[in-house]
């Protein structure tokens, strides 16, 4: 088993998915780095940047892992759609995930672009008011604005077992660092809200929940699960066997491949 490096923690969670499922495959397959870069058309050092986060490795890529893994391409190119999203989205400077961060990450480009305050005749107190206070109090005006336009990702006593993630899931200043902590379940809320499903602990209807994946997508998931009367196990937010037999379940009832993970067509189900 190779001894991997750790992800850099500035790496979308969505990237994220897809690098640990390259990485299992790789490991599962026995081959190194050269023996990669000998059966496909990318160098060893390519792989090694795929593999360690410090690059998205392309679509062809992945198929090519895939092939000489002997594995099936299908779930891997699905991790991999979403993954590019992530990756174009940060390099363009978007926020990364919906949330209040679109708020507070837009502010501070509309600041710089503002012009300077022009003194009006007679007014000579704006003369020696610095540019950086001014600039300051736009900033906390557009914040507070912010904070009341965006809704907590927890309500208060939404945590279970812990209080240190819950106080993190009322953060409304940035997406809040989900941490699985063992024997700490959460309380599900679900309503409906513009015609879908919610459990206000994710919006999302593109992330990919596979075994082991953790955060508030799954909190999300386990919550909708639950409602629609597949029990998931505790609502701890980790994608674990109990959670996978109640998505196959949904899965098999809805029409869909019971592969176990949540994808773009199992979020619908869920959100209906």
């Amino acid at each position: 088993m190779s001894r991997w490096k750790g992800l850099p923690e500035t790496l979308d969670h969505r990237v994220r998915q897809l690098v640990v499922q390259l990485r299992r495959l790789k490991d599962h397959s026995g081959l190194s780095l050269a023996s990669l870069a000998a059966k496909t058309a990318y160098s060893k050092s390519s792989w090694e940047r795929y593999l360690n986060g410090k690059k998205l490795p392309p679509r062809e890529a992945v198929e090519a892992l895939a092939r000489v893994c002997g594995a099936d391409a299908t779930r891997l190119l699905a991790l991999h759609e979403v993954a590019a999203q992530a990756w174009g989205a940060e390099r363009t400077g978007q926020p990364r995930s919906p949330g209040a961060t679109e708020g507070t990450e837009a502010a501070a480009p509309a600041t710089a672009a503002a012009p300077a305050p022009v003194a009006a005749p007679g007014r000579s107190w704006l003369r020696g008011a610095p540019l950086a206070l001014l600039g300051g109090l736009v900033v906390v005006a557009v914040a507070a604005v912010v904070l009341l336009a965006v809704p907590p990702w927890q309500d208060d006593g939404a945590g279970g077992h812990g209080t240190g993630t819950a106080a993190a899931g009322r953060s409304t200043a940035a997406t809040p660092a989900f941490t699985h902590r063992v024997g700490e379940t959460f309380r599900c809320h679900v309503r409906r809200t513009a015609g879908v499903l919610t459990a206000d602990r994710s919006r999302s209807t593109t992330a990919i929940l596979s075994g082991g994946v953790t955060g508030w997508e799954v909190v999300e998931a386990q919550c909708l699960l639950n409602h629609h009367g597949y029990d998931p196990g505790p609502v701890d937010g980790i994608v674990g066997e109990h959670t996978m037999r109640a998505v196959k379940r949904l899965q098999a009832a809805a029409g869909l491949p019971t592969d176990g993970i949540v994808g773009p067509d199992t979020w619908k189900v869920l959100r209906r």
